[in-house]
Parts: structure tokens; sequence; C-alpha cells
């Protein structure tokens, strides 16, 4: 790769960094380590490719159908079921907002499957169409509107109709 495409590869990466790993957070239900694993090995394949990924119509989108296929096929790993036993933040929230209650949806956000987890979050995290993310994920429409819909409902049933009566861990 030539210097230029080089210092082009490293002028996005820093811009979408930030970005990628809030996804990456989402995906993996709060587990900080394994998002920073997810968009290393993200970032470390566009810097590979990043001939095809410039010239690419959107590098920004093809960034995030890269992370959602490796977390996908992190899933399906066998070792990926392993879980700590205890969950502490790193660092409090600068955001300010309630703790407890995003503890709450990080949870209900784990306790789906992989693939519903990922639908939640290109729909409605990253805000991207249906037809956007059944490219991503390589389904059709249909299956992905099939599954927002039953990814939303076990939402519901794990955090309850009224999210004012979640329950605060």
């Amino acid at each position: 790769m030539g210097q230029g495409r080089a210092a082009e590869c490293v002028e996005f990466a820093v811009a979408r960094a930030g970005h990628l790993y809030r996804s990456a957070c989402l995906l993996t239900a709060g587990d900080t380590h394994l998002a920073e694993d997810l968009v290393q090995e993200t970032l470390g394949r566009l810097y590979v490719h990043w001939g095809r990924v410039s010239r690419a119509g959107n590098p920004a989108a093809y960034a995030q159908t890269v992370l959602t296929r490796i977390f996908l096929t992190h899933q399906r790993r066998r070792s990926s079921t392993e879980r700590a036993t205890d969950v502490l933040p790193d660092r409090p929230d600068p955001a300010g907002g309630d703790p407890a209650l995003r503890l709450v949806l990080m949870d209900a956000l784990g306790q789906l499957p992989a693939k519903d987890r990922a639908v939640i979050v290109l729909r409605y995290w990253e805000d991207r169409s249906i037809a956007d993310t059944a490219e991503v994920l390589g389904a059709s429409s249909a299956a992905v509107r099939t599954r927002c819909v039953r990814a939303l409902g076990r939402l519901r049933e794990l955090l309850g109709e009224d999210l004012g009566a979640c329950p605060h861990p």
C-alpha cells in the first residue's frame, strides 16, 4: 500500500474508531474488552483491503458491515460462550444518565441471541434501513423485519412494558 493510501486509511480509522467502538459495545452487551478486539480486527481488515474499501460508495457503512460480521462470526465460535462472573464498569459514565438503567438495558441486550442483538443495534442504534440491515446480515428484508419484531418483543418481555418498572440491579 502506498504512503498516501496508508495515511488515508489511518485518517479514516481515527475518525471512525469511536463510533465503531460504541457499536461494538452494544453488540457485545457491554463487554468492552471484546468490543475493543472486534474494532481492532475490523480496522486491521480495512487496512489490508483499503484499496477496495476506499472505492466503496460508503466506507463507513462498509466498516460497520465488517464489524457486524466479525461479531457474528465470533458468536458462532465455541469459546465465545465463556462469560465473566462479575461485571464491573471500567469507569463511570461521563455523560451522566441513569447508570442502573443502562446496566438493565445492557443486561437485556446481552440476553438476546447474537443475530437479534445485531438487528437491534443496526436498525435502532445505527438507524439503518431494513434493506441495509439485510445486506449486512446476508438475509432477506422479510427475515430482518421478522427478526426485528421478535427481538423487540423479547426485549419488552425482559424489560416489562413500562421501562420505568424495570428492576434495577
